[in-house]
């Protein structure tokens, strides 16, 4: 445990230039009179911990001194190697600077740790693109992810709809969903908030410039939690109208794969309490009656629909000609 904790220690030091004690011990979850105690064992072995007195010292490591990573775990050598995606790294123009990457770690590695990369590449494999599509690279994706890496703007032709509207844009961040590329980015002069941040497909972007005007990136930004809550509303958007459905314990269990995922979560977490004979009624948000029907469908006798009464109308003729045609005794 303690062993784990120093070489943290040490390679907290190494990503900056001087840490408090109060910092270090936030770091490493222990007392700032503990980190002084690893300090302290730490220069007994021979790294060379160095502590700065006064309101502006703290802790650094001198003499340019670098950790070879020789306390990595197996497992820790192996995820490291699934970190990436190397489809995506392609596209972006990263491929090279990812190999490199990837040849000075594994060189870096004890001789036992060596055949990390092969055991990690030979057990997991990202498949971003959805299925059914011949996966393409928009051209302006290299041009983009410069100018992510390096916060600089950007002067866009972006296709809404019928119309080409021009827009220069803060990008932000880069995602790929299903296959598809998303910019995550502000418009340039728009009042700071989460509302100024805006997502675009990359494959209605026309022609970009990368402009030589960088810009401040917003610090409270964090790219999971925005993609998270975009995915969350996009979801909730399209699920404009609802139907009353009366539920089996086995629909219940079934419901969540039957219709979309936000709106099971919503009709199964506001539900009431099961009837007599143990059956649920809830209320489903769906994206239409026409699709509500084809989902609802493969619940079978599991569900039956309340209302609306035109979409019961509908289960009501389904299953007279089901019960029709089983009727025949097999003819």
């Amino acid at each position: 445990m303690r062993a784990a904790r120093l070489i943290k220690m040490v390679l907290l030091l190494q990503s900056r230039p001087v840490m408090t004690a109060a910092e270090l011990a936030q770091e490493l979850e222990v007392s700032e009179r503990t980190v002084t105690r690893d300090a302290q064992a730490l220069s007994e072995a021979g790294v060379p911990v160095y502590a700065d007195r006064g309101r502006a010292g703290g802790y650094r490591l001198v003499g340019g001194y670098r950790t070879r990573l020789t306390g990595l775990a197996r497992s820790e050598a192996e995820a490291l190697f699934l970190s990436g995606v190397p489809g995506a790294l392609r596209e972006m123009g990263l491929e090279d600077a990812a190999s490199a990457a990837r040849l000075k770690v594994s060189a870096a590695l004890l001789p036992s740790l060596r055949d990390a990369p092969d055991s990690a590449a030979q057990r997991f494999h990202l498949d971003a693109p959805a299925w059914f599509r011949e996966p393409e690279t928009p051209a302006p994706l290299p041009v983009l992810a410069e100018a992510v890496w390096a916060d600089r703007r950007v002067r866009a032709l972006y296709r809404r709809g019928e119309t080409t509207v021009e827009r220069e844009l803060e990008p932000y961040g880069l995602v790929l969903k299903a296959g598809v590329w998303y910019l995550c980015a502000r418009v340039a002069g728009a009042d700071a908030g989460a509302g100024a941040f805006r997502t675009y497909r990359l494959d209605r972007f026309g022609a970009v410039e990368v402009l030589a005007e960088c810009f401040d990136r917003d610090s409270g930004f964090d790219l999971p939690v925005y993609w998270a809550g975009q995915a969350e509303r996009f979801a909730r958007s399209i699920l404009r109208a609802e139907v009353v459905v009366r539920l089996s314990p086995e629909g219940v269990r079934r419901l969540r794969h039957a219709v979309d995922p936000p709106a099971a979560r919503a009709a199964l977490g506001a539900g009431g309490e099961p009837d007599g004979e143990g059956w649920v009624t809830v209320t489903v948000p769906v994206e239409s009656e026409e699709v509500a029907h084809a989902q609802l469908t493969a619940l079978g006798a599991e569900a039956e629909v309340l209302a609306p009464a035109t979409l019961r109308e509908r289960f009501a003729a389904d299953a007279a000609r089901l019960a029709a045609r089983y009727g025949r005794g097999g003819a």
